[in-house]
């Protein structure tokens, strides 16, 4: 899984958040769009993953991988994140104090990384990063994390995953949460996640072309093609939803 695209642009993607959150309603803002993208073709590889909207956090991921540490890790999707001081995915729930001592936090290997980014109106905000190599895929952060915004997910690592015939994590999953995907694809989102980034898309998009049109200049490449990467991912997710839920719908029994 390409976790490039999470740590680039954090700081932009938690000024925006937390904008979104104030105002409410970003996910509302998501529609359908326009770009037709992440069409896998015919015999592509086929990989495990898992849908965090459907992950219960029950700690398998954890104890049946194959592998001696789980192929499975947490993310932090920053645009959901609140940045908040008090993070119930960090913090044990019967913290002592809000620090990183080990006893304060609730992974047991210490993998989520807080730090400090700024205070304003008298509100302290913190950056949680997950430490990969030493994430065990035990799910407490997400667990906790759900509390609150629920930006900490789970997903496979395809870079240490085994991509067995038959996944032992897939087997053992209580709410049958894992898929095999194209390998292009590599990822699901959260739905909510997903409608964060097709808004973000939008609006970086509309902002730049309208600077572009005000002062007479180029469209700024940089930000064109980040917002294109989030409306391609966000349109991933949107197809591949639409399919799970097609081939759903013919499975109903029929009733005639």
């Amino acid at each position: 899984m390409d976790t490039n695209s999470f740590d680039s642009g954090k700081q932009d993607r938690r000024r925006f958040m937390a904008d979104a959150l104030r105002t409410g309603g970003v996910v509302a803002m998501a529609s359908a769009g326009g770009f037709l993208v992440g069409r896998r073709s015919e015999g592509e590889p086929m990989v495990w993953q898992l849908d965090p909207d459907r992950c219960t956090a029950c700690g398998n991921c954890a104890t049946h991988c194959v592998l001696d540490v789980s192929a499975v890790k947490c993310y932090n999707c920053f645009d959901m994140c609140g940045f908040c001081d008090v993070c119930t995915g960090y913090f044990e729930m019967n913290y002592k104090s809000l620090d990183t001592a080990a006893e304060n936090q609730a992974c047991p290997t210490g993998a989520i990384v807080r730090k400090f980014v700024e205070e304003k109106s008298g509100q302290r905000f913190y950056e949680y990063t997950i430490d990969e190599p030493i994430c065990i895929g035990c799910a407490k952060c997400v667990e906790g994390c759900a509390l609150m915004n629920g930006s900490l997910y789970l997903q496979i690592d395809h870079q240490k995953c085994l991509n067995c015939n038959e996944c032992a994590i897939a087997t053992a999953c209580p709410t049958e949460a894992f898929y095999r995907i194209p390998q292009s694809q590599s990822e699901i989102l959260k739905e909510r996640a997903a409608a964060v980034y097709q808004a973000r898309g939008s609006q970086t998009k509309r902002v730049i072309e309208r600077d572009a049109e005000q002062t007479g200049t180029e469209i700024d490449q940089v930000k064109e093609a980040e917002a294109n990467e989030l409306l391609a991912r966000a349109e991933r997710q949107r197809v591949w939803r639409a399919s799970q839920q097609k081939g759903s719908d013919s499975q109903e029994p029929s009733f005639q």
